[in-house]
């Protein structure tokens, strides 16, 4: 059969890129987090002082000569702007948020869907994304929605920065991913949904063992049924 294409969609903090990295290291699949691009573009935005919310135009214009890519080595994926690894700096809140406005350019949004397409036709991947399975490949032979709720979500990423010596408040966090989840859930082209056939996952209150287990068990099952 041609190569398999398993999609986790979700919204922010779900552990989506956690949780795909590790199955896709189980699988033996190439891993692909799409939004590191949308973090790509929002650091090269913040970076000539565009104002990510309102110069839409001047952001999509970027999209004919920026180069993003990604990169695979003995530390995970490995992300690449303009040649630069900007792997650590895509990481902070503000190029979240940054990340989060240029999702909402179809521009933007169309010149990186036809990136990740070519890469899902080369290999057999775990793509993990917000409109993945809805946009970018809604033929994909598995497709899942992870999920949980924004406090929890919240908390999760809450943690994450602090051990990354990040000083921010747990408020300021619930409140940027609030705003995230509008942004996602109310752009024009392409936002983020449950996918039609779409297993939705809710990982609320779980440990990330037992979220990585759950997923897993989850795609292996339908592996198995899909290569009978």
């Amino acid at each position: 059969m041609d190569n398999i294409q398993i999609v986790i969609d979700g919204p922010a903090g779900a552990g989506k890129s956690t949780i795909s990295k590790i199955v896709a290291e189980q699988l033996g699949f190439l891993y692909i987090d799409t939004g590191a691009m949308y973090r790509a573009v929002g650091l090269k935005a913040l970076s000539l002082n565009y104002d990510t919310k309102n110069d839409s135009n001047l952001i999509a214009q970027l999209m004919d000569n920026i180069k993003i890519d990604l990169k695979h080595g003995d530390n995970g994926q490995q992300v690449f702007l303009d040649d630069k690894n900007v792997t650590a700096e895509i990481r902070t809140p503000e190029v979240s948020i940054a990340a989060s406005d240029v999702s909402a350019i179809p521009a933007v949004r169309i010149s990186l869907a036809n990136i990740q397409r070519k890469l899902a036709k080369q290999n057999n991947i775990v793509m993990d994304g917000r409109d993945i399975g809805s946009y970018v490949l809604p033929n994909a032979d598995i497709k899942i929605f992870l999920t949980a709720s924004l406090e929890d979500r919240a908390k999760r990423r809450y943690n994450e920065l602090l051990k990354k010596g990040k000083d921010v408040s747990f408020e300021n966090v619930l409140s940027d991913m609030n705003y995230r989840d509008t942004n996602d859930s109310n752009r024009e082209l392409a936002p983020l949904v449950v996918p039609d056939g779409a297993i939705v996952i809710d990982t609320t209150g779980n440990t990330l063992e037992q979220s990585i287990k759950l997923l897993s068990d989850t795609i292996k099952e339908r592996l198995n049924c899909l290569l009978k």
